[in-house]
């Protein structure tokens, strides 16, 4: 067997493991081994996976790689899963699923309206957030931090800057959770067997919610609220079109959601593990935006991204036939010591910290600042206010999801009950 065929046939088995739902809890050994082997190919996916930094970094802003995922197949397989009664804009591919000179148009319009000064407004309303949630959670000795506190924080935090009434954010929280398995990248978003993913019930119920949400802006705008902002958005005599908008916004509630739950939750977790810095960070609350970015690159909430080649190419020496899938192992990638040295501690002292958490290139994450400021008031409150938390089970529990991994439950106990707001 050639030295080609052992590399494919280690990588073969490698993506086996990271598969596997055992892997969750510490997937970074088998993200080492795949660095190990450079790029490589795996036939029976027609997919090359790339796990090195400096390689996904140039893959990331390459114009021959396409994140037009959908049209690797049947382009319209997806579609054909929602119900006929269906809204016509959950045919509408999310921006961040498409190519320029689509890509660029609606982010350009998008950002026009989701800028520095719409993020900077949020930070008093998610303080207070942060605090009513800590408030609650700390009236027990123990509480779950993920469905006390980073669960909850993200959803009411963009239903608040779209302006959706308190009461419905359950609507969403549930509506995200099955939207996940959309968006977690090597699973089949479109189905076995004949059966209805779980996705599409939610994903037809949010758009019908957000078309009502639409309407009724448009009757009655509102000042600072994003949906108004978005309508009202223009770009010369462009705006972007009813489908759009609603596409627009289901992507901003699934993508800001799920992420952010896991950037908390993995940075709570890690601070645990860590109390040394867990400790610092309550002391000195201006170190939350280190530490912010050690997470995002030492446990990243998103793992890997996807694209498709756009023509033939080369990387490494793997020969990429046109449309074939691209895996970038983000996670595998951040933790390169040729990128980062001594690059599986948790260090939020580094000099320099590389990731690639929010992407790199046109397709940069949108939402890294408002994610960014979530993640810092989150820490930085539950450092400040939880006395002692000590982890109940480590590891604890993960979710299957292999994309957007994150726990499924994380549990302390805690002797902060007294400890009052501001203390």
């Amino acid at each position: 067997m050639s030295e080609a065929n052992d590399r494919e046939m280690s990588g073969f088995q490698l993506i086996g493991k990271l598969l596997d739902p055992a892997s969750r809890p510490d997937p970074y050994p088998i993200y080492a081994d795949l660095r190990g082997l450079g790029p490589v190919w795996i036939e029976e996916m027609s997919t090359v996976v790339v796990a090195r930094y400096g390689e996904c970094e140039t893959l990331l802003r390459d114009p021959r790689l396409s994140a037009e995922r959908w049209r690797r197949n049947d382009g319209d397989q997806a579609d054909r899963l929602y119900p006929p009664d269906a809204p016509s804009s959950v045919h509408q591919p999310w921006f961040l699923s498409q190519d320029p000179p689509d890509h660029t148009r609606l982010r350009r319009l998008v950002s026009s309206a989701f800028t520095a000064r719409t993020i900077a407004r949020m930070e008093p309303s998610i303080t207070q957030l942060v605090d009513d949630l800590l408030d609650r959670a700390l009236e027990r000795d123990t509480f779950d931090v993920l469905t006390d506190f980073a669960y909850p924080l993200p959803v009411a935090v963009i239903c608040r800057m779209l302006g959706v009434p308190v009461a419905d954010e359950p609507l969403f929280q549930r509506w995200s959770a099955q939207l996940t398995r959309l968006v977690d990248g090597l699973s089949n978003a479109t189905g076995t067997d004949g059966e209805t993913p779980e996705w599409v019930p939610g994903m037809t119920e949010m758009h019908r919610y957000v078309n009502e949400l639409i309407a009724e802006r448009r009757t009655s705008p509102r000042k600072d609220d994003l949906i108004s902002d978005l309508i009202a958005a223009k770009d010369g005599a462009d705006a972007l079109s009813h489908d759009e908008l609603v596409s627009t916004i289901v992507l901003l509630l699934v993508a800001g959601h799920e992420t952010t739950v896991n950037l908390i939750a993995n940075g709570v977790l890690a601070l645990l593990r860590h109390p040394r810095h867990l400790a610092a960070l309550g002391a000195d609350p201006n170190l939350a935006p280190a530490v912010v970015e050690e997470v995002l690159r030492y446990d990243p909430p998103v793992q890997l991204t996807a694209r498709i080649a756009a023509e033939d190419m080369r990387i490494g020496e793997v020969d990429v036939p046109k449309l074939s899938m691209i895996i970038l192992l983000l996670a595998a990638a951040q933790r390169d010591p040729g990128a980062n040295p001594d690059p599986d501690s948790f260090d939020p002292h580094r000099t320099q910290v590389r990731h690639l958490a929010f992407g790199f290139g046109p397709h940069f994450c949108l939402g890294a600042p408002l994610a960014r400021l979530e993640g810092r008031l989150a820490l930085a409150g539950f450092a400040r206010r939880v006395q002692d938390p000590e982890l109940i089970a480590d590891p604890p529990p993960y979710r299957e999801h292999l994309n957007l991994r994150g726990v499924s439950e994380l549990r302390i106990a805690h002797t902060s009950a007294s400890r009052r707001r501001g203390d």
